[in-house]
C-alpha cells in the first residue's frame, strides 16, 4: 500500500526554486487584510476580525499555507486555523491571557519551568504562521527573533544551575524559524550540559512551511542527538507531500518524530479525522503522541469543543485505531496545574474484589483482583530509592 499525499497550489507567477525556498515563504508571509484579500474572498466576518483583533494577536501566515485552504469556503477546516474573525473578539466562557500560568513558572528570562525533570526555553517569540487558538497570546508575535544576549545567558545559567533536568524543549514563537547557524549554537550549548539527556524541538515549521526541512538543518540536528522533533499537524490536509518529505527527511536521519494535535471545533473534532491523520502520521513514522484540549486562551472559544465531545471522539477510535497511531488526551490544567490525561470510563461496576468493564465492542467481563501484597522490594531498592528521593526532592 502506498498513501498518496497532494501537493501544495503554487501560483502560477512563483518560481519553483522561490516556492521551495523558506526564506523567500517568511519574507512574502501575508500580514494584512490586503495581503489576504489577494488570495481569499474574504467575508464580513473575517473583515471584521482583521479590523477588531488588531491588538489582540498578530496575523500571519505563510503562501504555502494559505494555499492548502479554500479561497471561497470561509468554513474551510484549514482557514479556520488561520484566519482572524469576529468571533476572537467575544471572549466567551472562559478567556485567560495566560492558560497555563506560564507567567508563575517563569524562574528566569526565557525559561518555564513546571516539571523538575524538563524545562521549556523559549529561544523566539517568532512564528511563520500565528495559529488563532495560539495558547501563548502573551508572549508570541512581539518580533524579536531570538532572545537577547543578556537573557540567553541567565536562561543558560538557570539549566546548568539545575542538574536534576533532564529534558530541555526548545519552543517559542518556533525555534525553525531560527537560521541554521543560531540552531547550531543553542544545540552546541545545551549539549555541553552534562545532565542534560534530551531536547526536544517543538515547530509547526514542517506542517506551514516544510521546505525549512533543508539537508543543512538536519545536518545541523544530527551533530547533536539525541533530539526529538514535536510536530503539531492537526488536519490530514496539511499532510502534503511537502511536508510528508519534510517527516520523512528527519526520520530518515534518526530524528524520531511526534506529534501533538489541538481538537478544534469545525477543523478536526470528528473521529474519522483524526484517524485519517493518525493514520498517515504513523505510515510516515511519526508517532501520534498527544490530542489536547483547545486550551482557553483569549479569543478561542468558538475553536473549543467540550471535553465531553472530545471523550466520545476518543471512544469511538479506542477500538478501531491501534494502540501505536492512538494519541494521548489531555487537558492542561488552567492556571498552571499541568497535563491530565482522560480516557473513556468503560468500568460500569465496583465490589469488594472485583470490577466489571464493558469493553468498546460490547464484551462485558469481571476482573477480579488477587489479595493485595505491597511493592516489590529489589535488591538494589536502596539504590533505586536514593535516586527518586534525590529527583522528587529537585528544587524548582
Amino acid at each position: 500500500m502506498k498513501l498518496s499525499y497532494p501537493q501544495s497550489s503554487k501560483p502560477a507567477e512563483v518560481s519553483p526554486s522561490d516556492w521551495m525556498d523558506w526564506t523567500w515563504q517568511l519574507r512574502h508571509s501575508l500580514k494584512t487584510e490586503k495581503d489576504f484579500e489577494r488570495v481569499f474572498d474574504l467575508t464580513s466576518d473575517e473583515r471584521a476580525g482583521f479590523e477588531g483583533g488588531k491588538e489582540l494577536f498578530q496575523i500571519r501566515c505563510t503562501p504555502y499555507y494559505a494555499s492548502l485552504a479554500s479561497r471561497e469556503n470561509s468554513k474551510d477546516p484549514i482557514r479556520r486555523i488561520l484566519m482572524p474573525t469576529a468571533s476572537e473578539l467575544h471572549m466567551g466562557a472562559q478567556a485567560m491571557l495566560d492558560p497555563l500560568g506560564e507567567k508563575r513558572n517563569n524562574p528566569a528570562p526565557r525559561i518555564i519551568h513546571r516539571y523538575p525533570d524538563r524545562l521549556l526555553f523559549l529561544v523566539t517569540d517568532t512564528c511563520s504562521v500565528y495559529c488563532r487558538y495560539c495558547t501563548r497570546k502573551h508572549f508570541t508575535g512581539n518580533d524579536e527573533a531570538f532572545v537577547r544576549s543578556t537573557d540567553y545567558d541567565q536562561a543558560l545559567s538557570y539549566i546548568k544551575s539545575k542538574t536534576g533536568l533532564r529534558e530541555v524543549i526548545l519552543s517559542g514563537g518556533d525555534p525553525l524559524t531560527l537560521s541554521d547557524s543560531i540552531l547550531d549554537r543553542v544545540l552546541s550549548d545545551l549539549r555541553s550540559i552534562e545532565h542534560v539527556e534530551i531536547i526536544r524541538l517543538g515547530s509547526r515549521m514542517p506542517v506551514v512551511c516544510p521546505m525549512r526541512v533543508t539537508d543543512g538543518l538536519v545536518s545541523v540536528i544530527k551533530r547533536h542527538h539525541p533530539v526529538v522533533l514535536m510536530t503539531h499537524f492537526n488536519h490530514p490536509r496539511e499532510l502534503t507531500r511537502e511536508a510528508a518529505d519534510a517527516v520523512l527527511k528527519m526520520v530518515d536521519n534518526g530524528v524520531p518524530v511526534f506529534n501533538q494535535l489541538v481538537l478544534l471545533n469545525g477543523v478536526n473534532n470528528h473521529p474519522a479525522v483524526i484517524q485519517a491523520l493518525s493514520r498517515r502520521l504513523m505510515y510516515l513514522r511519526a508517532k501520534p503522541y498527544y490530542m489536547f484540549q483547545c486550551d482557553p486562551s483569549e479569543g478561542t472559544d468558538h475553536l473549543r469543543t467540550s471535553i465531553e465531545d472530545s471523550l466520545d471522539i476518543q471512544r469511538e477510535l479506542w477500538g478501531s485505531l491501534s494502540g501505536l497511531a492512538m494519541p494521548t488526551f489531555a487537558v492542561d490544567i488552567p492556571d498552571g496545574g499541568g497535563k491530565t490525561n482522560l480516557t473513556p470510563n468503560f468500568e460500569i461496576a465496583r465490589g469488594e474484589n472485583h470490577r466489571t468493564y464493558v469493553g468498546w465492542d460490547g464484551v462485558r467481563a469481571d476482573y477480579v483482583n488477587p489479595p493485595a501484597q505491597g511493592l516489590i522490594k529489589p535488591i538494589d531498592a536502596e539504590m533505586y530509592l536514593a535516586e527518586w528521593e534525590s529527583l522528587k526532592n529537585a528544587k524548582l
